[in-house]
């Protein structure tokens, strides 16, 4: 069976086909014949991800297990209508990440990355709205985790360059969700399954 990365491993297995062991070997150890490499565990536990933005930031909290597909616990977009001022907003986003972690035992928290803004004016409120919530993440002394668009659409979509309606559904078809998820949830979704798929203890 050809070598699958861990996109195609989580599509196969959703599918219910079969899926090879991934093997996990540093990049700069060299492979002992006969010694057997460790296995990569798949991460398990909760991720918060969040998809910062002033007026609009997405949340969603899903839960990842051995033995079967990531679950989307809850989800919601903090909107924040702009006859608010940013002091507002930021107060607002920071409530809502810290309502999503009261009372859960969430082991990570995984945002998008700010790559390319038009704008000092752009960055400075986007940067606000990060604070607020990797603060909120902070203050309940979580790990906060970042991830560029890129990779967040490679690792889900297995493409860099996919569209929102691309990220959408594949994020819906693998939380097998029944609703349609607003964008900004779904790209709060995408970084959240980036991460687990991604990451490495």
């Amino acid at each position: 069976m050809a070598r699958m990365n861990v996109r195609q491993m989580w599509a196969a297995k959703l599918a219910g086909k079969p899926v090879p062991a991934a093997v996990a070997v540093p990049r700069s150890a060299s492979v002992t014949p006969g010694v057997i490499a460790p296995v990569r565990l798949p991460f398990t536990g909760l991720v918060l991800g969040i998809d910062p933005s002033l007026r609009g930031t997405g949340l969603v909290l899903v839960e990842f297990a051995s033995g079967r597909a990531p679950l989307l616990l809850r989800s919601q977009t903090v909107r924040v209508p702009s006859k608010h001022p940013m002091s507002f907003a930021l107060a607002e986003i920071h409530r809502g990440v810290t309502a999503f972690l009261a009372g859960q035992p969430v082991r990570h928290v995984a945002l998008e990355q700010t790559i390319f803004v038009q704008n000092i004016q752009t960055a400075q409120i986007l940067g606000a709205a990060r604070g607020a919530a990797i603060a909120a993440a902070a203050l309940h002394d979580l790990p906060v985790f970042e991830y560029p668009p890129l990779r967040v659409k490679q690792a889900v979509v297995g493409l860099g360059r996919a569209s929102k309606e691309q990220m959408a559904r594949t994020v819906m078809a693998m939380l097998g969700h029944g609703r349609t998820l607003a964008f900004d949830e779904a790209d709060a979704a995408g970084v959240a399954l980036c991460h687990a798929f991604t990451w490495r203890e």
